[in-house]
């Protein structure tokens, strides 16, 4: 996949280009369906599969406050790429890009400088100054500027039937615990990524369980608690037991997500990980000593095991 990051970079128009554009935050099985719309058709016009993002999220350039993120940058693109898409455009957002009209967007920079032949996009999609560009609008330059413009109905709810998917929906299931039921959503286990840092040092010391800690950015945090989940290193993949919170029983109010992995031994501080949210398995609690805390422990983990077989 090729990855543009400026307008610039575009040369020459592309080849018949089939495009969609969003946010994508979560890339879940809604947006999933917009671009397997955008390769289908792509593919059977024989033209580029296109898809444009922005960075930052368009509302926080604008100084509005957003959720957090359930997808980051680079795991986004990540995904966008695994999806079979030819080229992802990644548009810096300013307040100077906002002042673009919905008209000059669609004729300036869909048209002539991409070469757009089709755009695919959900029945909400709006853009341009001050949002005025719409499904409307888009279906009523088409036959002026040679586009064809494609509207695939709602990916239903999962588990009601009865709203779509959206990124709020996902945010509410993790922020609640049930990253179980987010998964259906996603189409893959909710995931925390990050560098492992120093933490306190007493998950092998003293609890005999030692821990990769890892400090969250922008990323939507799941509900405090224990989970069964699986680690992706820099040595393999391996199952593991986080606990997401500020451990109640040392009582000294550090928030942490700290990840015990099952049958691991290597030294990984400073490198990256990425940590699988599985399913929850208790909340967090303050036990009356470290012996307590440390038997607790023993039964997350043999939980976990029988979750992760």
């Amino acid at each position: 996949m090729e990855l543009i990051e400026d307008l610039n970079q575009i040369k020459a128009p592309f080849n018949n280009a089939v495009i969609t554009i969003g946010n994508f935050d979560g890339v879940h099985k809604g947006h999933q369906a917009l671009l397997n719309q955008v390769i289908e058709t792509g593919r059977r016009i024989g033209g580029t599969c296109i898809a444009m993002t922005f960075e930052p999220h368009p509302l926080r350039a604008l100084g509005i406050s957003t959720p957090p993120l359930i997808t980051r940058r680079d795991q986004k693109i990540e995904l966008i790429k695994a999806s079979g898409i030819d080229v992802l455009i990644c548009l810096p957002f300013d307040k100077s890009f906002a002042q673009i009209s919905a008209q000059e967007f669609i004729e300036d920079i869909l048209v002539k400088k991409i070469g757009m032949k089709t755009i695919v996009i959900g029945p909400d999609y709006s853009f341009g100054k001050n949002r005025a560009g719409n499904v409307a609008l888009l279906k009523a330059k088409g036959g002026e500027l040679g586009y064809e413009t494609i509207v695939p109905d709602w990916i239903r709810d999962v588990e009601t039937d009865t709203e779509r998917i959206s990124s709020t929906r996902i945010r509410e299931l993790v922020m609640d615990g049930h990253v179980d039921r987010a998964k259906n959503y996603l189409g893959r286990f909710y995931q925390i990524r990050g560098k492992v840092i120093k933490g306190r040092k007493r998950g092998g010391s003293q609890l005999g369980f030692p821990t990769a800690n890892i400090k969250l950015h922008d990323e939507l945090c799941p509900k405090f608690g224990v989970y069964a989940v699986t680690v992706e290193t820099i040595h393999g993949n391996f199952k593991g037991v986080a606990n997401i919170g500020f451990s109640p029983t040392f009582g000294d109010g550090m928030f942490t997500i700290e990840v015990h992995i099952l049958d691991f031994k290597e030294d990984i501080y400073e490198s990256r990980i990425r940590v699988n949210m599985v399913k929850r398995l208790r909340d967090e609690i303050k036990f009356s000593s470290i012996a307590q805390l440390s038997d607790q422990i023993r039964k997350d983990i043999e939980k976990a095991k029988e979750i992760l077989k």
